[in-house]
């Protein structure tokens, strides 16, 4: 059995269109994507015996961004001396930080109080049983590397009335949402992602394809020239998954394992699309890899050079005029004379000063500041005068760049996940555990400040709202004096 096109046959999807749009990908979009998560991860591959030499038992991906240069030259034959300074992934994790530094809130914009209260507890239930915090950080890391991310919001099949009667009686619904989700957000890695987007408009999804190869348990059935070999192998399994806003299919090796129709989206895909930064008529976003590679490899190189030419020069040698002996030694401590007026002792070689080569170093990493918008001060590392840390105005201008950088992404994740948490109370409401309105289903995120926090400054800023009327409770919950939720964890 094939694949069944004729359930998406409204999204214009058949046989031929299909083996196009997975060529498309497997040969423009992947080898590009597989590349920045390279450049990003620079994983160490282990480097067989036999074609070690002199070198490290290890080589890192980055190197293939370092020149050849002549082949005289001992890279050529022996890389021991190839350094990689991997400036990417420190300030990925730090915009990581910065973005997801604690829990957030889902608070309703729900018209009653009773609804706001237990549209909160649902949504922290099910973001905490997707992953919580762990899903947000994997989120925005796909985001920060390959420029978009998309959620996937997917019906379980968990028998929630079944899990609720089988429940303590002392446990809340939020409780039996945490324990038994009918419904999960799942992360769709650009990898595997194909969009069926709208010829007239990027941003409207008709359609979208998830597939991918995994291993499984078993060990493959064995061809005769791998039992000659005795070289046995993990089973791959192809999956893939097509989904409309009607219908999602799922198959194993081209077999329909699954098939559910799906009315809880009222005509919507269960597919939320993020875009780390915005990029004008285009599906994918900008990330924050692909204009730091050029600034990356030229950092390597010129570090790979001037280790070279440190293993040039780092020992000092003499030339010696005019002095007869084989057994001559020259050293600390030794006294050599000469009748000769023409003897001579001359020192060369060593490590000289490069005051040129550290200029250039600099500027190149002043570089990767200014695109990337994070300083080494955004990871506790404080070079040169930087004014009073100690006051918060100071630090947040040293940090401008950055907590603009993060306040922008707070729009576009944040919508995403505003989305993502419409589709969960729409999946609720058709299993008919939370009944919702519409427009009940509004959800602002609250964002924690991800800098520091001055105590006297916030216990002024707590006084100044209660002088001009804000509720006690809330101030006092802001301060954390007050039993409360922190939010998805």
């Amino acid at each position: 059995m094939g694949y069944r096109f004729q359930a998406f046959s409204d999204v214009g999807l058949d046989e031929a269109f299909f083996t196009l749009a997975l060529r498309e990908h497997q040969t423009r979009q992947l080898p590009r994507l597989e590349k920045l998560w390279t450049y990003y991860r620079n994983a160490l591959e282990p480097v067989p015996a036999a074609e070690r030499k002199a070198r490290s038992w290890y080589s890192q991906p980055q190197e293939i961004g370092l020149p050849g240069r002549t082949p005289e030259d001992d890279r050529l034959r022996n890389r021991a001396e190839a350094v990689i300074e991997n400036d990417i992934a420190w300030r990925i994790h730090a915009m990581i930080d910065f973005l997801f530094a604690r829990p957030i809130r889902f608070v309703s914009t729900a018209r009653t109080a009773e609804a706001r209260s237990a549209i909160e507890s649902a949504l922290d239930a099910l973001w905490e049983s997707s992953g919580g915090i762990a899903l947000f950080t994997d989120t925005a890391l796909l985001g920060h590397v390959f420029g978009h991310v998309d959620l996937l919001v997917r019906l379980t099949g968990t028998d929630f009335r079944r899990a609720a009667r089988k429940a303590s009686p002392h446990s809340t619904m939020q409780d039996i949402l945490r324990n038994a989700p009918p419904v999960r957000v799942e992360v769709i890695d650009p990898r595997r992602g194909i969009p069926l987007t709208n010829p007239s408009d990027y941003r409207r999804l008709l359609g979208y394809i998830v597939h991918f190869e995994r291993e499984e348990n078993r060990a493959e059935r064995p061809s005769l020239l791998s039992a000659l070999l005795a070289q046995p192998r993990r089973a791959r399994n192809s999956h893939t998954e097509i989904i409309s806003a009607d219908f999602h299919h799922i198959y194993e090796n081209q077999r329909l394992a699954e098939s559910a129709e799906t009315p809880w989206t009222r005509g919507k895909l269960p597919v939320v699309h993020i875009q780390n930064v915005s990029q004008p008529f285009h599906y994918s976003g900008i990330g924050e890899v692909e204009p730091l590679i050029p600034l990356q490899d030229e950092l390597n190189t010129r570090q790979s050079d001037r280790a070279h030419r440190l293993a040039m020069q780092s020992f000092k040698m003499y030339l010696v005029k005019g002095i007869a002996g084989d057994s001559l030694t020259v050293g600390p401590g030794i006294m050599i004379s000469s009748d000769d007026p023409h003897a001579s002792v001359q020192e060369f070689g060593g490590d000289s000063a490069a005051p040129s080569e550290e200029a250039h170093f600099e500027s190149v990493r002043n570089a990767m500041d200014k695109i990337s918008g994070v300083p080494p001060l955004a990871t506790g590392v404080v070079q040169g005068k930087v004014g009073n840390l100690s006051s918060a105005m100071a630090l947040k201008v040293t940090l401008m760049g950055l907590l603009s950088r993060t306040a922008r992404k707070q729009v576009t994740y944040g919508r995403g996940l505003a989305e993502a948490s419409r589709l969960l109370l729409a999946a609720l409401d058709h299993l008919d555990i939370l009944k919702t309105d519409e427009i009940d289903r509004g959800v602002r995120i609250e964002w924690p400040d991800p800098l520091p926090t001055d105590d006297r400054e916030q216990v002024q800023t707590a006084e100044t709202k209660l002088r001009i009327g804000v509720d006690k409770q809330r101030v006092l919950q802001e301060l954390g004096y007050t039993p409360t939720d922190d939010g998805a964890v």
